[in-house]
């Protein structure tokens, strides 16, 4: 009896991407995860967290939108149908990762990585409809959607080198500092999502729970860990440069700092403009941007080496009736 070939494999039997397009698969779904979380945020700034009054259907009655429920409905609606769109682009990265020979795993395992967490996502995100926006499960909404970003742009790395035993750049000390530049950065990231819950902006217009905190001290200690970031920052460039570190890495620090500053210009003028929609948005559009540079800086620091060269894919199995009969002459042309 032949051997039943999944789909995955079919397709890696008579199609062979490129390493530039499974780069390019991965980078779009870098992209599309940015966008997730700045369409999200843009649910919760236009007060349309509850434009759908349930999940999974937007209605009690109905899976769409109903005229009666405005530019809310369709906000929100809207939002819920862009998962789709991410989900066919970490399909269209996995099917390519599958098809690219020689096979590699751990980029596949990657891509996988990133369907499970969004669909666990969309999970969380009916539990905060659910809910009516409780303000801890819209955290762990937005904690979910970096957490997605973040094995994106490790893909998205993984995708441009080699399978090598990573080899170190700098010093282990250097090393430590950048990994202590994630960390702050997370933690950065984790109390920005309490300024959110506890700030005006509740995603509907209605009287939603906020978290029980000060906002104005929670907003100044976020502010606080801006400093240490920055300062992480600017001691890891001025370390790479005494070390002579690669130009690959203290470029990647310098892109990390213009993200921080222009990122830091906008919080301040949301913070003394009172918050406008707008602003804040672009606030949430920076995080993402500067969580990224964060992650770019921490992996220049190791290498893989080059990419593994191609291959041609293998052969489709022969038809039945071309192994039964005899073949003399196939077989004195070989």
């Amino acid at each position: 009896m032949p051997n039943t070939l999944n789909p995955l494999e079919l397709i890696a039997r008579r199609w062979q991407p490129s390493a530039a397009f499974v780069r390019r698969a991965a980078l779009a779904a870098v992209v599309m995860a940015v966008i997730i979380v700045v369409t999200g945020g843009a649910v919760r700034l236009s007060q349309s967290g509850l434009g759908c009054s349930t999940w999974p259907k937007c209605t009690p009655d109905s899976l769409t939108p109903t005229a009666a429920m405005g530019i809310n409905g369709l906000i929100e609606f809207g939002n819920r149908m862009l998962t789709y769109v991410l989900c066919a682009v970490i399909g269209l990265f996995i099917i390519a990762a599958r098809a690219r020979h020689p096979r590699r795993r751990a980029l596949t395992r990657l891509g996988w990585a990133q369907f499970w967490i969004v669909m666990s996502n969309a999970v969380v995100g009916g539990i905060t409809v659910l809910t009516g926006l409780n303000p801890y499960i819209v955290s762990a909404h937005f904690l979910a959607s970096t957490a997605l970003l973040t094995v994106a742009v490790v893909t998205w790395k993984r995708a441009g080198e080699g399978d090598e035993e990573p080899r170190d750049l700098v010093a282990r000390p250097v090393r430590q500092l950048a990994w202590l530049l994630v960390a702050a950065s997370g933690a950065l990231t984790v109390l920005g999502t309490v300024v959110t819950g506890a700030g005006p902006h509740a995603g509907d217009a209605r009287k939603v729970h906020r978290i029980a905190v000060d906002w104005q001290e929670i907003t100044q200690l976020h502010v606080d860990f801006v400093y240490i970031v920055v300062g992480l920052t600017v001691a890891l460039w001025f370390t790479l440069r005494a070390v002579k570190a690669p130009a690959a890495p203290r470029r990647a620090v310098l892109e990390l700092f213009v993200c921080l500053a222009a990122q830091g210009v906008i919080g301040y003028v949301q913070y003394f403009t009172g918050l406008p929609a707008f602003v804040v948005g672009l606030h949430m559009l920076g995080s993402a941007l500067v969580w990224i540079c964060v992650l770019r800086v921490a992996m220049s620091l190791r290498d893989r080496g080059p990419l593994p060269e191609g291959e041609p894919a293998a052969p489709a199995a022969p038809d039945a009736h071309e192994v039964s009969g005899p073949q003399p002459a196939a077989a004195s042309s070989r």
